[in-house]
């Protein structure tokens, strides 16, 4: 059976770092992070620490040359996948395995295209409440990394990712309809990211005020009349699966672009409102949710830099 003793991760956010550090914990040295040389110097300077711990990652700039990794793994902001895809080239080999963690439902298609015939699974974070500040990522619960085939079979590389995860502890579960998956954490970043980020909105506000949670249930179901034109098919009942799993994340949790919204970084709104807004156009679906917020956090973004 195909075993995974090395992996090589791109991405230091509040994701990767969190996953990062399981990995870390067992794996040591035989996890490389790739990075370029300024964000290593600063990440050695300053550490990496995950909740209160000090991790000392085995980093390795994209020019050095090594061995095929078993595993590859995304853990980038959507606008900076191109480099990324450029920077891990040293680590990928024919039986490399490739794991995307990113938001949204196009990094596996821009993976695949930038890298004919590798085996890529999809895959979906789902409820994972990692913050980051600075170089602090805390978390209270890691969620659980939905994966799978296209064709949803429990194929080798599924099987070589589970074992690792079980080894490492990162949960996980493997996908019986990853299209169905992958579509309802995009609904749900649609609704929950986009909205948070307006309102400036840590978990509890859509915990306790209903006006705030309605707002992003309404945004989801524009996702969910595209769904079913590409074959993805989700339900009222896949809105509605989504709040016991908020009503138990952290309060004082925030989405990843409420995250960037404080931190003035670069949205990943192309990637949820605009994928929306064009979907929408070729299948004659109306998005006035999405094209409102849409306006709206581009108007935040020009404040931002208009404010530095």
């Amino acid at each position: 059976m195909k075993k995974i003793k090395t992996v090589s991760l791109i991405g230091l956010g509040a994701v990767g770092a969190a996953y990062g550090s399981k990995l870390h914990d067992v794996l040591k040295d035989s996890l490389q992070v790739v990075a370029s040389n300024e964000r290593i110097q600063r990440y050695e300077n300053k550490g990496i620490v995950v909740n209160g711990q000090d991790y000392h990652f085995h980093y390795i700039t994209p020019e050095t040359k090594t061995k095929q990794a078993d595993l590859v793994i995304f853990a980038v902001k959507n606008a900076d996948l191109s480099q990324a895809i450029q920077d891990v080239q040293h680590h990928i080999g024919p039986d490399t395995i490739i794991l995307s963690l990113l938001n949204g439902i196009s990094s596996e298609g821009e993976i695949e295209s930038a890298c004919e015939n590798q085996p890529i699974l999809s895959s979906v974070c789902v409820k994972i409440d990692a913050v980051r500040q600075q170089n602090e990522t805390n978390f209270s619960t890691l969620g659980w990394i939905e994966y799978g085939e296209k064709n949803n079979s429990k194929s080798e590389n599924v099987l070589a990712v589970q074992e690792l995860f079980e080894s490492v502890g990162i949960p996980y579960k493997i996908s019986e309809d990853i299209l169905h998956s992958m579509w309802w954490k995009f609904m749900v970043n649609v609704g929950i990211n986009q909205t948070s980020s307006v309102l400036k909105a840590p978990y509890k506000v859509f915990q306790s005020v209903p006006s705030a949670y309605e707002w992003a249930e309404s945004t989801m179901r524009e996702v969910v009349a595209l769904s079913q034109k590409v074959g993805a098919n989700l339900t009222e009942e896949d809105v509605a699966s989504f709040r016991p799993i908020l009503l138990n994340m952290s309060p004082d949790g925030k989405t990843s672009m409420l995250q960037d919204v404080e931190a003035g970084r670069k949205t990943e709104v192309e990637y949820f409102a605009r994928t929306v807004i064009e979907l929408g156009k070729k299948y004659g679906i109306p998005t006035p949710i999405n094209e409102q917020l849409y306006k709206i956090i581009h108007i935040m973004e020009d404040m931002i830099t208009y404010h530095q």
